[in-house]
């Protein structure tokens, strides 16, 4: 490994907020002196958000395979870093709030999960279906797989590299966020949460999540893996 961390970012089509997720990953790295590289995982961006990424001085690596979890993993074995912190790239998620995921994968942790229902939702940042819907596919989860966690999908959240490269993680869509988690548990590696306020996001286009296909993606992996 060539960092320490590895700040990954997948896009879709995220030319209104592409620059300032990536300026704000590198301020990290500034303020704390962290020795680290931004990497976007480009899943088929059509609107300018290739041009705008060469642009940086970010990584990027372009994902042919299409979904949320192609796009990750296509970011993890892609990456240098021994940590690896990803963060959709709405800038819908405190990137100011990154070093608390460091320190907790600095002391020992696998995966470093953010709690919105810990850290609080800005107005208008969520819909009564997602705030709801995540909320009981967590209690779901929680009860399958035996885990105590509140947040089973937000989008920032750390880890270790090379442990999750041996999970043989295999979901290519939303579903992945619930996937990581319950492989690691399933693993026995450490798992721990940081409170993280969601903030609306500044997409133009709206959100790449489907309600009710994703949750019943989500329903059917947690259930595929008992």
């Amino acid at each position: 490994m060539h960092n320490e961390v590895t700040v990954l970012l997948p896009c879709l089509n995220e030319k209104r907020t592409i620059r300032t997720c990536i300026d704000k990953a590198f301020k990290f790295f500034e303020d704390y002196d962290v020795d680290g590289e931004v990497l976007v995982a480009d899943n088929g961006s059509s609107d300018g958000s290739i041009a705008i990424v060469k642009e940086s001085h970010a990584r990027l690596v372009n994902v042919s395979q299409r979904g949320y979890g192609a796009a990750i993993m296509g970011g993890i074995e892609n990456a240098s870093g021994k940590y690896i912190i990803m963060c959709d790239c709405d800038d819908s998620y405190d990137m100011d709030n990154m070093m608390p995921f460091l320190e907790k994968l600095r002391e020992g942790n696998d995966l470093v999960i953010g709690n919105r229902y810990l850290g609080g939702f800005e107005k208008g940042a969520t819909s009564f279906s997602h705030y709801w819907g995540v909320k009981g596919l967590t209690w779901i989860a929680n009860i399958v797989h035996g885990t105590r966690l509140g947040d089973y999908h937000c989008g920032l959240r750390g880890f270790n590299r090379e442990k999750f490269l041996e999970l043989d993680l295999q979901s290519s869509g939303m579903e992945f966020a619930s996937e990581i988690i319950i492989m690691a548990h399933k693993g026995k590696l450490s798992i721990c949460e940081i409170p993280t306020r969601l903030y609306r996001d500044g997409r133009d286009g709206g959100s790449h999540l489907n309600v009710m296909r994703d949750g019943i993606g989500h329903l059917k992996l947690i259930f595929s893996l008992i």
